[in-house]
């Protein structure tokens, strides 16, 4: 059965697999990134390319009028970045905050706002915010990366404040990847991206009513908040 995805934030990294690994499953994919390059890149994988930067609020607006009424079934949420890596205890310069918050969480939060206008998600779509194990309170154990750690738990919250919001009409989860070989993982990571977005798609598949708002593994392991 062919699926419709959305895909946000796709220009590389696990975006762009994401992407690819659809499409090779004869998927009809939409997909966003922020450079020529990048739209160039999502075109000659055969997805309809949307140039969108979560960031600033007159891209972001006019997101909305490009997916009214697509029928999406498939979502991901990817766009995201690191910041600096500090050891923790480290204030960031207000203009890192605003980079890596207005990316991390507003982004999210704009485009969820799109999401939930009638028509463009299927009723039981699946949706899917690419989150990290380091946003997690429960299971923190180190303050590395604080400023991108504190990103991911609002990440977090927003994704849980639109899974009681698009309840009965979309399962919505947190999914951390794992640790992946991408320009932000580096290469001594775990994990490819091509095993980490196929155990993703494995996931997101099995997805019932009952993990809307819940906190994943790329293996479906449960994560603490």
């Amino acid at each position: 059965m062919s699926r419709r995805w959305l895909v946000v934030g796709a220009s590389r990294g696990l975006g762009l697999e994401f992407v690819r690994q659809a499409r090779a499953a004869g998927d009809e994919v939409t997909a966003t990134a922020r450079s020529d390059a990048g739209l160039a890149d999502l075109r000659a994988l055969g997805a309809t390319a949307l140039q969108l930067d979560v960031a600033r609020a007159v891209s972001a607006a006019a997101l909305g009028w490009q997916i009214d009424s697509s029928g999406f079934d498939r979502v991901v949420l990817n766009a995201g970045v690191y910041g600096p890596r500090h050891a923790g205890l480290q204030p960031p310069t207000d203009d890192e905050f605003d980079a890596v918050m207005h990316t991390n969480v507003l982004g999210a939060m704009r485009v969820l706002c799109d999401l939930a206008r009638p028509g463009v998600l299927t009723r039981g779509a699946r949706l899917v915010v690419l989150s990290s194990r380091m946003g997690s309170i429960g299971e923190r154990r180190s303050s590395a990366g604080w400023l991108y750690r504190a990103s991911k738990a609002a990440l977090n919250s927003v994704l849980r404040d639109a899974s009681l919001q698009l309840q009965g009409r979309a399962v919505c989860v947190a999914v951390h990847p794992g640790w992946v070989r991408t320009d932000m993982g580096g290469g001594a990571a775990d994990l490819t991206p091509e095993r980490s977005v196929a155990d993703l798609r494995r996931v997101i598949e099995r997805l019932g009513e009952d993990d809307n708002g819940r906190f994943l593994n790329h293996d479906g392991a449960p994560i603490e908040w």
